[in-house]
This record gives C-alpha cells, sequence and structure tokens, in this order.
C-alpha cells in the first residue's frame, strides 16, 4: 500500500497549531522576575503525542532565560481537525515563538538592544528551571548569544543588483528602492531524549575478529547520519580501519525512534560502551599473551601499546584467530513525572542555541528573502563535523519554511491545500546564507560528550526570521507562517 501525496497529507500528523498568551513581568534593567502563560495545542482527532508536546511546551516557558516564578497552564485540546503529532522541536518551536516576541518587547520597553536583553536574563549551569529542576547540562547561552552577535552582518544591498537577490526572485516583481532590510533575533533551549520518566535505552553489539570490527544494532537511519557516526566510534576506540555495518534489524535490542535529538546520545552511548567492552577483552587477551597488566595498555592509532614500557602491536596482529562480541544497553539517568504543581525533574539534558536572521522585504508587495541565517549552537561535541554542519542547515531551512511559507489550510476540518503546488516549501533559492559557529563545551552527562543537534536549528529561527520581519516593517506579527497579505495589508 502506498500513498498518494494527497493521502500523505491527510493521513499523516503534523505540528500542532497552537495559540499562546504570555506576560513578562521584567525590572527596568530588563531581568525577568516573573512569567504568565497560557497555552492551547490543537492535537485534531485523535490523542497521539498531545500530552507529551504539551509537556514540552509548558516547561520550556522561560526559554533559555532565568526566571524565579512562573504560572503556566496548558492544554492539549480534541477538535474535527487532522491529527497532530511529533514534529521537529516537539512542541518547544510553539513556545519558543511566543517567549522570543516578549523579549524584543522587553528590550523594547526598556530601551535596551534585542542582544542585551538576552545576555541578561541568559541561564547558566546550575540554575533552576521553572519546574524546579536544577540545570545540569552544561548551558553556554551566553556564548551562543556573543558568538553570534560577533559574525559579520552580510554587506548591504547595493543599489544595481541582480533580480535573484531581490525579494521575489526572478519574477521580476520587487524594486530595489522598495526593498527594507531588518535584523532579528532568536535564542532557544531544547530537551534531549524521551522525558517524564521513560525509561528511555538503546542497544548495541560489537564484535572484533582478525582486526575487522562488526557492528549490529536496530538504530533507524533516516538522514541524521548514525550510519557515518557509528564506524567512526567504533574506529576511534578501537583502533581499525575496516568496520562492517550488519543490517539493522529485531535481531538485536531496540535503539528507540529516530527522534527527540537522541540517537548520537543514546545508540551511539550503546555503539560506545560495547566497542569498550570488547577493547577490555583485547587488552586482556594481549596481556595475558605478553605478560603485561592489561590496565596498562591503551590504544595509540591502529596499535595497542603499554603506556609505561615499549611493547606495541598492531591491532590486526593482536586479533589475529580470535573473536571477541559484546552487547552493551545504554540507558541515560532516570527522570520523573511532574507532580500536581508542575514541579519535578522530568527532562534529561538540554542543548541551547542562538540565531540572528538578515532578511529584505518588500514592504508594498508582502515579499521576504532571507538574506543570512547566524548561528551558534551548542553541541557538546562536536564528532563529525560535516554531518553536524548539515543537520544545522537543514534544520534551519525548516525553521524558515515555518517562519514565511508552510501551513496547512483548514475549512471545516479539511485540508484545503493537500499538495506541493499549494503548501509552499523553501527551494535552495530561498535558502540563506548559513554561518555557522560549533559551541564545543563536552556534556558530562553524555557518553560521548556530544549533545543532540538536529532539532535546535529549526526551533529559535522561526522568531529570529520573524523579528527580521518585524524590524523592516513595523508590524507586530503575532502568527506563522508570516504572509504577503500579513505585511503589506
Amino acid at each position: 500500500m502506498q500513498y498518494s501525496r494527497e493521502e500523505s497529507f491527510f493521513g499523516h500528523v503534523h505540528r500542532h497549531p497552537a495559540t499562546v498568551w504570555m506576560r513578562h513581568h521584567a525590572n527596568k534593567s530588563g531581568k525577568i522576575v516573573k512569567i504568565e502563560a497560557r497555552m492551547v495545542f490543537d492535537g485534531g482527532a485523535y490523542t497521539s503525542t498531545s500530552p507529551a508536546v504539551l509537556i514540552n511546551g509548558i516547561t520550556h516557558t522561560q526559554g533559555p532565560y532565568q526566571c524565579d516564578n512562573a504560572v503556566v497552564d496548558g492544554y492539549a485540546v480534541r477538535t474535527n481537525n487532522p491529527p497532530c503529532g511529533a514534529m521537529r522541536g516537539f512542541g518547544v518551536v510553539q513556545a519558543c515563538f511566543a517567549h522570543e516576541g516578549q523579549m524584543d518587547k522587553i528590550a523594547e520597553a526598556c530601551g535596551i538592544s534585542p542582544v542585551e536583553v538576552r545576555l541578561v536574563n541568559a541561564m547558566h549551569t546550575g540554575d533552576k528551571i521553572i519546574t524546579g529542576q536544577t540545570m545540569e547540562s552544561v548551558a553556554p547561552v551566553e556564548r551562543c548569544i556573543r558568538e553570534t552577535d560577533a559574525i559579520p552582518l552580510p554587506p548591504p544591498m547595493p543599489d544595481l543588483v541582480d533580480a535573484l537577490e531581490l525579494p521575489g526572485g526572478s519574477g521580476l516583481t520587487a524594486e530595489r528602492k522598495n526593498i527594507v532590510r531588518g535584523i532579528g533575533w532568536g535564542v532557544s533551549m531544547k530537551n534531549l531524549m524521551y522525558s517524564e520518566g521513560f525509561d528511555d535505552y538503546a542497544t548495541a553489539r560489537c564484535t572484533l575478529s582478525n582486526g575487522v570490527a562488526s557492528l549490529k544494532f536496530a538504530t533507524s537511519e533516516v538522514g541524521q547520519g548514525f550510519v557515518t557516526l557509528a564506524p567512526q566510534i567504533a574506529r576511534s576506540v578501537l583502533g581499525v580501519d575496516q568496520v562492517v555495518q550488519e543490517v539493522s534489524d529485531t535481531q538485536i535490542g531496540s535503539a528507540g525512534s529516530t527522534s527527540a535529538s537522541r540517537q548520537t546520545w543514546m545508540s551511539g552511548g550503546a555503539v560506545d560502551g560495547a566497542c569498550r567492552l570488547v577493547r577490555e577483552r583485547m587488552f586482556e587477551h594481549v596481556g595475558k599473551l605478553h605478560n603485561i597488566d592489561p590496565i596498562r595498555l591503551l590504544i595509540d592509532g591502529t596499535d595497542v601499546v603499554d603506556s609505561i614500557g615499549d611493547f606495541r602491536i598492531s591491532v590486526v596482529d593482536a586479533t589475529e584467530g580470535v573473536t571477541f562480541s559484546e552487547t552493551f544497553e545504554h540507558h541515560h539517568r532516570k527522570t520523573e513525572d511532574l507532580d500536581e504543581n508542575g514541579q519535578g525533574n522530568c527532562h534529561v539534558a538540554f542543548a541551547f542555541v542562538a540565531h540572528r536572521a538578515v532578511v529584505d522585504v518588500d514592504c508594498d508587495l508582502g515579499l521576504v528573502k532571507v538574506v543570512q541565517i547566524a548561528t551558534a549552537q551548542d553541541v557538546g561535541k562536536v564528532l563529525n563535523p560535516l554531518s553536524a554542519l548539515g543537520q544545522l542547515e537543514g534544520g534551519i531551512a525548516q525553521g524558515l519554511g515555518l517562519a514565511v511559507m508552510e501551513e496547512i489550510v483548514l475549512e471545516n476540518g479539511k485540508v484545503r491545500n493537500p499538495s506541493f503546488t499549494d503548501y509552499l516549501l523553501p527551494t535552495a533559492l530561498d535558502a540563506p546564507t548559513v554561518v555557522a559557529v560549533m559551541i564545543e563545551e563536552p556534556e558530562p552527562q553524555a557518553p560521548l560528550g556530544a549533545k543532540g543537534i538536529g532539532e535546535p536549528p529549526c526551533i529559535s529561527v522561526t522568531p529570529a526570521i520573524v523579528a527580521a520581519i518585524r524590524a523592516a516593517t513595523g508590524k507586530a506579527l503575532l502568527r506563522v507562517p508570516v504572509r504577503p497579505q500579513d505585511i503589506c495589508l
């Protein structure tokens, strides 16, 4: 059975539409003292993941900012609209759009810059979030903001410009004299892995024989790059060149879903754990053969070496004619449900990111071109630079789509635009220049020091783009996507 494109629009879940009310209380320096919020998420006709999406939304009300007092009410409601479910950002996208708009309002009211208001309120490791949970994760929020701000702005648009550089592109609709440039900011935090007491785990097996490592796991590869990362982990831990990935199937324990920015942490932790167990077995074998205490052995490149002696043997020779195989199941630390007052340690860890958007707008026609996105993202540790940059660029493109293009149009519960003719997606021509900085401060809780990086790129880029459009147009723009009629009418 295969869905047509139209059936896919009807049958697959979409991001929860949400209406959010927020009131921020701040002192004259811009420091937040209290937040009041109410969130209503449209879950559609079935429950799906609405309770978990709602929890994510309300627990991220404060964003990456210090806040000692908060009153938040959240509702996920059943409607006659199509069902909604898991979507990149998982409830935090909705909360972030609201709280970042509020930060800009505080800045304006206090007469300070959008950068300064965010620095004044930046969260740090050890702070408590509104659920009472202590921020144990590395939280380089201030560094994300400062390093994003340090990225050079693009040059002003010249008087003579190619049509493709104008909003509207080759349609030759916009004129240079009507273009206004705007700059906007967005900063966000995102929880990693499953929350609220879910016993999350991932399993992997490593087999080493004759210098060749074989890996077995059930992790679903959907473009996040785990099939590149897993062999890289094995090569680093075991000192081998050849790594074989066995077929991912149910002949080994679960790896969980490829979602929640969790696979690098969870399945990566499982592969790392299995490889380390195999390495211990290999050290024991080498130590027994050569009368060396295994605790003295380590990997140096592709060799096993004695850390306090001259002994050295290649991993290929050390494993000739023998086989070592180990299975490891990785669990993260336990979480818990929120109590009746919304208090509890419901999340495992968090990642942070800052975005600065530069846009050109034709205010008469309502056309927008995103010129540049500057970003500094807290990644813990970069394991594969190319894959990491791909995640950032892909997430930014998706956030751009939400900001100015993508919308399911409903009329009495029926989707009116179930095709890519009417549901607009960003193309390569819409993609802005992305200037990215990776903030590397290894996460102590993570088995490899690396945080999941798949979701944060698409969260605060949307409010950053909308803030830039607000700066160019002077309009409030309280919803996304921002449509041409929202600007020009």
